[in-house]
């Protein structure tokens, strides 16, 4: 959403005035329609322009570009390098909005100047800006960063190092959670549960391809000088996969095998680019491959596109659009692969009876993809879930079965993953919750706030109860007073406050409050055991 623009001040620091003034300048120039002028040049021209200008950021673009034509914008009286593509005339904006200021380095290496980098967003209509920076506001109160802090989720330490989070107990909790709903779900569906290793030898991701792709991303390389090997980070679980896959030889009969790990993996994101749980520098993603014949693919496609789709609804995401992205430019493997593994997985989404529209150009470097967006509560969309066809990795990494002809043949190897990454995922429900998680999920259940040490003994009675059951029960004993108690864990998102006084103890029973609610019901104790185990069982 918007724009941005690099500029390089000097020593000096914009100020929220001089932002509403250049907002008044783009609206003055906007009603004056000035026209968007494409021209082309020589790189020579382009580089002689701007040598004249001595804009030493431009002359490294185009110095870095290949030989050929250069095209340029004229606009009033700024002239700019430009792919092209506008709207005919300034007119067509109306609305205008400078949405912040931010550093952001050259290139977007640490080893460069840092320029100032200035956010807006523009609109063809005043009531749009208007609708978007409303939802902005929305965004702020569901941030998932002061959630984290607030639940007690999760931290980070500059001493352990950006973009790496730290789970506190309820955050590990929560994880757990997850995890083990997660491997429920796969059991039933087929998955086998394997563990590989957080670092890999550099040879192995240099034959797969993922240091070519992951190389310039990846944190520096582990070298061990007395065996003479070089060790990464792992960026990818899905080599270590196909290696595991390797350890003994497949028949046709026993395809497909789908093996399913959380794995974490490793990327040296930039500083600059880091935010909360949803850009990490670590992360653990929901990682599964399945090895399987060219004419599984349609059937392990539905499968899958099944089992997504149930898991998104119990998280409460039912409205889901599906991409279908072909071959980028930077690939993998020749076009004739491309070609059988593209109409391998069109063909399969087709025939599965799932809706889906194109995205060109955006499938992962080693095969097509689909990719499944999720919309949230308030309407903004997350890309989490994706299903990519592979014909590459199998020949790369030598992966093999025998046929019914008794031939050696290669899998296909279908790469999926439903949440993406826990991480990530853990700050889309926070935010589309506004912190309130769904009962079974939470990572405390129960509180139980007691009136007076006269209730003591009864409380803890309960919380045993409770927690023998397998319910995630806490008891809050401290001296203060009851309505202090149950406003704090309000705000700690709790689903079930249980207040016990001297006529609960009496009757056997506990005042229930439930999240979202300021109403408070007694009810029998072995009736609330009843109740509270439905509500708080996994989907």
């Amino acid at each position: 959403n918007g724009f941005y623009y690099d500029v390089d001040f000097g020593d000096h620091s914009i100020t929220e005035k001089e932002l509403i003034n250049i907002e008044k300048k783009f609206l003055d120039f906007a009603k004056q329609k000035f026209e968007f002028k494409m021209r082309s040049a020589s790189k020579k021209e382009a580089l002689d322009f701007y040598n004249k200008k001595e804009n030493q950021y431009k002359i490294e673009l185009i110095e870095n570009l290949k030989d050929g034509t250069i095209t340029f914008c004229d606009h009033a009286d700024f002239t700019d390098l430009c792919k092209g593509g506008h709207i005919p005339h300034t007119g067509f904006i109306k609305a205008v909005k400078l949405l912040n200021v931010a550093g952001a380095y050259w290139r977007g290496d640490e080893n460069n100047k840092q320029l100032t980098r200035i956010y807006g967003i523009s609109f063809p209509k005043q009531k749009e800006l208007t609708e978007y920076l409303e939802l902005l506001e929305e965004a702020k109160k569901r941030d998932h960063r002061r959630l984290g802090k607030e639940l007690e989720l999760f931290t980070f330490s500059q001493k352990v190092g950006q973009g790496l989070p730290l789970w506190l107990p309820k955050g590990a909790a929560l994880r757990e959670r997850l995890e083990d709903f997660l491997k429920d779900a796969q059991k039933k569906a087929g998955y086998e549960q394997v563990i590989s290793p957080h670092i890999g030898n550099k040879e192995l991701y240099m034959t797969s391809g993922h240091y070519e792709k992951y190389g310039e991303d990846s944190f520096q390389p582990i070298e061990t000088p007395a065996e003479g090997e070089t060790f990464l980070l792992k960026p990818m679980n899905c080599p270590h996969h196909c290696e595991i896959y390797k350890a003994r030889p497949w028949s046709y009969k026993e395809l497909p095998k789908r093996y399913a790990e959380f794995g974490t993996v490793y990327r040296y994101e930039q500083s600059g680019e880091l935010h909360g749980l949803t850009r990490v520098r670590g992360f653990t993603q929901d990682d599964a491959h399945i090895f399987c014949s060219e004419s599984q693919i349609k059937d392990e496609t539905e499968k899958f596109c099944n089992l997504l789709t149930e898991i998104y609804k119990d998280f409460g995401f039912e409205d889901i659009r599906i991409k279908f992205s072909d071959r980028p430019v930077k690939r993998a493997g020749d076009d004739s692969t491309w070609d059988q593994a593209e109409d391998s997985l069109l063909n399969a989404i087709k025939e599965a009876g799932y809706c889906y529209e194109l995205n060109p150009g955006e499938g992962a470097f080693y095969g097509p993809k689909l990719e499944f967006i999720l919309r949230d509560a308030i309407g903004r969309e997350w890309q989490c879930g994706t299903l990519q066809v592979d014909f590459v990795l199998p020949q790369r990494l030598d992966a093999s079965y025998v046929s019914e002809n008794g031939e050696k043949k290669r899998p296909v190897m279908l790469h999926r993953a439903i949440l993406g990454s826990f991480e990530r995922f853990i700050g889309i429900l926070l935010e589309n919750n506004t912190g309130k998680l769904p009962n079974w999920l939470s990572p405390v259940q129960i509180v139980i706030v007691n009136v007076n040490d006269d209730v003591l003994q009864y409380s803890k009675e309960i919380k045993k109860t409770l927690t023998q059951s397998k319910l995630r029960c806490q008891i809050d004993i401290r001296n203060e007073k009851i309505n202090y108690k149950i406003r704090e864990h309000s705000n700690l998102k709790i689903p079930y406050i249980l207040v016990l006084g001297k006529r609960e103890l009496e009757n056997r029973s506990v005042s229930v409050r439930v999240i979202g609610s300021t109403k408070v019901e007694e009810i029998k104790l072995e009736q609330f055991l009843k109740n509270i185990k439905s509500a708080c069982s996994i989907p």
